[in-house]
This record gives C-alpha cells, sequence and structure tokens, in this order.
C-alpha cells in the first residue's frame, strides 16, 4: 500500500483520460490546466512509465496509460458507489395528495404519522376539495375521491366499502321521552349533506320503516361540516361511520338505534397517468389499502 500512487495524483490523471484534454479535466475538478499537468507529471515519474503523449492540442493515451486507466476508472466508481450506499442521505421525495375535505381531516391526516413512520424519505402535501371529479390541478399527484369510481383515469383502486348510520348528540337523543324512535329522529331536525339527499329514502326502503321525508332544518356540504353542527346539539343525519367513528368514541355524538345503510358510493384513491412519482404513489397506495382493511 506503500507504493500506491497519491489519490490526487490518479483522480487528475482519471478525468484527463476521460476528456482525452489537462484543459477540460481541470475544469471538472476545479483546478487549473498547470495543475493537473504537475500532478500527471508527478504520477508518471511516480511510476516510472509515459501515460499520455503531449499534442499539439489536447493529450492522447499511451498504450500503458489505456491499461492503466481502465482498472483506475472502476476504482472510483467503486468508492463512489461503496460510498453512497454507506453514508449518503437518501433524497427526500414529495407526494402530493388531495383528498375530499371530510375523508382528508377526518380519516387521512390522523393516519399520517403512521405512513412517515414506514416511510421516513416521503413527505405528503396535503390539500383538500368539497367536490372533485377529475384530476384538473397539475400540483397534485393522486386524489382521493368520492363517487362509484366511473371516471376516465385508468389508475384507480377503491378504498374499500362505506357504511352509514344515523348520529347525534347525546343531549339531542335524551331529549326524546322513552329514547328516540327512527321515525322520530327523521321527524326532527335533519341535518343533510349534499349529495346524501336519498340516504333516508334509501334507510326507510332497506328496512320497510315507511318513514315520512325528513325535515331537512340544515344542509352541509361536507360530512365534516354536518357533524360538527351534530356535535354541537343540532339534530340528525346519516353519517358514514369512518368519519362519524372519532366523534362516537369521544362521547361527543351517539348511534342511538341499530340500523346501518350501506352506503351508495365509496372513496377511490385515483393516481395522475403523466407523473414521474410512481414509486412514491404504489408505497402510498399499499400502505393506504392495508390501512383501510384493517380499520374495517
Amino acid at each position: 500500500m506503500t507504493q500506491l500512487p497519491h489519490v490526487i495524483w490518479l483522480r487528475a490523471f482519471e478525468a484527463a483520460a476521460r476528456h482525452s484534454s489537462f484543459t477540460a479535466a481541470a475544469d471538472e475538478l476545479a483546478l487549473t490546466p498547470a495543475a493537473v499537468s504537475q500532478q500527471i507529471r508527478l504520477l508518471e515519474q511516480h511510476l516510472n512509465v509515459r501515460l499520455f503523449h503531449r499534442l499539439p492540442r489536447g493529450v492522447e493515451l499511451t498504450d500503458i496509460g489505456q491499461a492503466y486507466a481502465q482498472p483506475i476508472r472502476k476504482s472510483f466508481r467503486d468508492m463512489q458507489s461503496a460510498t453512497d450506499g454507506l453514508f449518503q442521505v437518501p433524497r427526500r421525495k414529495t407526494l402530493r395528495v388531495r383528498a375530499s375535505i371530510s375523508y382528508g381531516a377526518l380519516v387521512l391526516a390522523p393516519q399520517l404519522i403512521a405512513f412517515r413512520a414506514l416511510n421516513p424519505d416521503i413527505d405528503i402535501q396535503l390539500s383538500t376539495a368539497v367536490w372533485s371529479d377529475r384530476m384538473d390541478d397539475t400540483a397534485i399527484d393522486v386524489d382521493i375521491r368520492h363517487g362509484t369510481g366511473d371516471w376516465p383515469e385508468s389508475r384507480i383502486w377503491p378504498l374499500g366499502s362505506e357504511w352509514g348510520g344515523v348520529v347525534c348528540h347525546p343531549d339531542f337523543a335524551a331529549s326524546f321521552e322513552g329514547g328516540p324512535t327512527i321515525a322520530a329522529l327523521a321527524a326532527s331536525d335533519v341535518v343533510q349533506v349534499t349529495g346524501s339527499e336519498g340516504d333516508w329514502d334509501r334507510l326507510s326502503a332497506r328496512f320497510d320503516l315507511d318513514l315520512p321525508a325528513p325535515a331537512q332544518r340544515f344542509k352541509a356540504d361536507s360530512s365534516l361540516m354536518a357533524l360538527q353542527m351534530l356535535a354541537s346539539g343540532q339534530g340528525c343525519a346519516i353519517i358514514m361511520r369512518r368519519f362519524a367513528q372519532r366523534y362516537l368514541d369521544q362521547g361527543l355524538l351517539v348511534s342511538p338505534l341499530p340500523y346501518e345503510l350501506p352506503m351508495d358510493k365509496g372513496f377511490y384513491l385515483v393516481a395522475r397517468e403523466d407523473t414521474k412519482r410512481s414509486a412514491e404513489i404504489e408505497r402510498f397506495r399499499a400502505w393506504l389499502t392495508a390501512t383501510v382493511e384493517v380499520g374495517q
């Protein structure tokens, strides 16, 4: 090992051999051409061989120089690969996710800490929209969309089935003498979520209840807004269980009756077709679908 040439000489030699130019090698190494020429001269003296033919324009490897350049170049590549593999901090990536406001706030946001623990190299940028049925924003990579899945994109994955139930504030449920009935709730102050106007009719038909048309005292454009209204004591509503669960667990709302309604729409993960983040999307998809399966 004591006979090995200085690594600085070898670096100058490798760059000059690759460019066939001391000047180009100097530009790459942030040196002067004279400094590169001096380092190669010292290397040639150390090895006692001539590595370059000095030409009027540029330089050309001698036969021994050509033979020596190949293993030197490979050695530098191997050292770079070993250094990157062992010590380089992975480059962080960003995945831009858009979700409906209710799904984003009530389902996805509380779970992102778990995604981060499993994928520390991916940063999530989360935005929300009340309604979305197309990938019309170039600033997003994936969309979590509510509907039936019949959109023009080809990369669409379902995020589980959805069930709904009637929920209300505990005090509102207690205000019915003898406890609330489904008919009494339907006839009370109902908070209607935009896009779910037919849920009470479907509930009535599913259980043959012959319920009256609900008195829609309030209307909300999202389940999140409806849940906040209910938590303040205002009426009742049919809400997806996945959205209401945290409110139920904390005692902010109750589900006083056992009626469960399969929802006619669900949530889907939709990926942009022309994205360069396919690897990040696949990791997010695998994590999200596994999270959904565990939660159901």
